[in-house]
């Protein structure tokens, strides 16, 4: 059903970006944006279901990330050469709009995709992190003093980098797929990823084989381009000046797990739900099913329904 995933990699704002593609090729386009540490391989169950439905599923591994150009500098990974280089491969396949499916970091890309380019958005389906519309400090400035929480110790270049090469690769990422704290901050004096616990029993939606294949990209390429975005964050907030107070008008539907760390940490779960975020994004459908931070892969079948039964809506609509 749908096909085999078809591989390639095209030559897009300034590097290479390998997509995973499956469906067929006249299919409604579909996008899919993947978050942190992650690669197209954690869309594996939506694109199946995607394009058993008719519809092409075209998922990147974006910029930093498993089989595309991992750019040296920092400042290569800021939003607008990330959400650039997505533009460029819909232009680079003469897609004019897509519907788009983010998670994670990717939920954030999509967003500002949907900020940027809402001409090119014909839906989108957002999993684990809202809309946060730009706040009057800058990352570093609202959380300082947090000096345990990830995102302040992913700023100091090489901090994090050296913290993970204590322990082998699938270890890291087993650490972060663990995940099932409600803050994701360490005690003082102590490095996130030796805080974080790798579950000894295997990951009930991973295979030890798919683990294997996400170890084996991320030994490849390291992890200073992913913790790359994170380092530019405060660029972002800066850059953005122009996008202050803009709302999300393209139609969305946000999908989090009721356990997710993001829902119960920053207030998270209170924005979601006391109609402040759709203040921001006024065309919202809000979901909050049973499931952790992974959830397209630990609730892969309620997941993909939810997606299908939204984009189902959009289909009939010319391009």
């Amino acid at each position: 059903m749908g096909g085999e995933v078809r591989h390639w990699n095209a030559d897009v704002n300034g590097i290479s970006l390998h997509v995973a593609d499956q469906g067929p090729a006249d299919g409604p386009p579909v996008l899919l944006i993947h978050g942190f540490p992650e690669l197209w391989l954690s869309w594996r169950h939506q694109m199946t279901a995607l394009a058993a439905r008719g519809f092409r599923t075209l998922a990147p591994d974006l910029r930093g990330y498993g089989d595309s150009t991992v750019p040296d500098d920092p400042a290569a990974y800021t939003i607008f050469h990330i959400v650039g280089d997505l533009v460029a491969l819909l232009n680079h396949l003469g897609l004019t709009k897509v519907m788009v499916v983010g998670h994670d970091l990717g939920a954030q890309v999509a967003w500002h995709l949907c900020l940027f380019r809402p001409d090119m958005v014909r839906a989108v389906v957002n999993l684990g992190v809202p809309f946060f519309p730009r706040g009057p400090n800058s990352l570093t400035e609202a959380f300082a003093g947090c000096d345990g929480l990830y995102i302040m110790q992913f700023q100091e270049p090489g901090r994090a980098e050296r913290a993970f090469a204590r322990y082998d690769v699938a270890t890291v990422l087993k650490k972060f797929f663990s995940v099932e704290i409600d803050d994701l901050s360490a005690p003082p004096g102590v490095e996130i990823i030796d805080f974080l616990e790798a579950r000894s029993s295997p990951l009930p939606w991973i295979t030890e084989e798919e683990l294997r294949q996400y170890a084996e990209k991320f030994q490849k390429t390291g992890f200073t381009g992913p913790i790359n975005y994170y380092r530019m964050m405060d660029t972002n907030w800066r850059l953005t000046a122009p996008w202050q107070n803009a709302k999300i008008m393209v139609p969305t539907k946000f999908i989090c797990g009721d356990k997710d760390t993001g829902l119960k940490s920053f207030g998270t779960e209170h924005f979601v739900k006391s109609g402040a975020f759709k203040s921001v994004v006024p065309n919202l459908e809000v979901v909050v099913i049973e499931g952790h931070h992974f959830i397209q892969q630990e609730q892969a079948e309620r997941v993909n329904s939810e997606i299908l039964s939204y984009f189902d809506k959009f289909t009939g609509e010319k391009a």
